[in-house]
C-alpha cells in the first residue's frame, strides 16, 4: 500500500459555536472581534468581579500581562491556557479564557454584523492615513526633483 492512501496529518479543527481553541493565533483572532463586553472575573467558582467595558488590544507576549480596568481590557493570549466558547440558554456566545482555577468571562455587547457597516475611522486610525499620505506625496516631490538634477 502506498502512503498516499493513508492521510498522516489530521484536518485542522473546525469549530462552530461551541468548542475549545489552544491555538494562540486562533484565541487572538476570535478576540480580536469583540468590542463593547461584560465581563466576569471567576475564580475557585466564585464571582470576583464583572463590569463592562471595551477590549482596546488583544496581543501574544509572554512578558505581559492582561490588564482589565477603567473599563478597558487589554487581553494577552498567553495569560490563559485556553479559550473556550459557549452558548447562553438563549443561544447567545459567549467566551471563557481559563487559567487554570480562574476564568474570565467575554459576553459580546456589540454585534461584529451591525459594527461593519458603521464603522467609522478613529483620530488615530485617520490621522496615520493623512501621515502615510503625506508621507508618500513628500517622497513623490524628491524623486521629481532628484529626476532635474544634473
Amino acid at each position: 500500500m502506498s502512503q498516499d492512501q493513508f492521510p498522516t496529518q489530521l484536518p485542522a479543527p473546525c469549530i462552530i459555536d461551541t468548542g475549545v481553541i489552544i491555538h494562540k493565533l486562533d484565541m487572538r483572532r476570535i478576540l480580536t472581534d469583540l468590542h463593547h463586553v461584560r465581563y466576569l472575573h471567576i475564580q475557585d467558582d466564585r464571582l470576583h468581579s464583572e463590569g463592562e467595558g471595551y477590549v482596546l488590544d488583544v496581543f501574544a507576549d509572554d512578558r505581559r500581562a492582561t490588564v482589565v480596568a477603567n473599563h478597558a481590557l487589554y487581553l494577552n493570549v498567553y495569560s490563559f491556557d485556553y479559550l473556550e466558547l459557549q452558548q447562553s440558554p438563549e443561544c447567545e456566545c459567549y467566551f471563557d479564557l481559563v487559567q487554570e482555577n480562574r476564568r474570565l468571562r467575554l459576553i459580546p455587547l456589540s454585534n461584529p454584523l451591525q459594527e461593519r457597516g458603521t464603522e467609522n475611522l478613529n483620530d488615530a486610525d485617520l490621522e496615520a492615513v493623512v501621515d502615510q499620505v503625506l508621507s508618500a506625496k513628500w517622497d513623490l516631490n524628491i524623486d521629481d526633483d532628484s529626476d532635474y538634477s544634473f
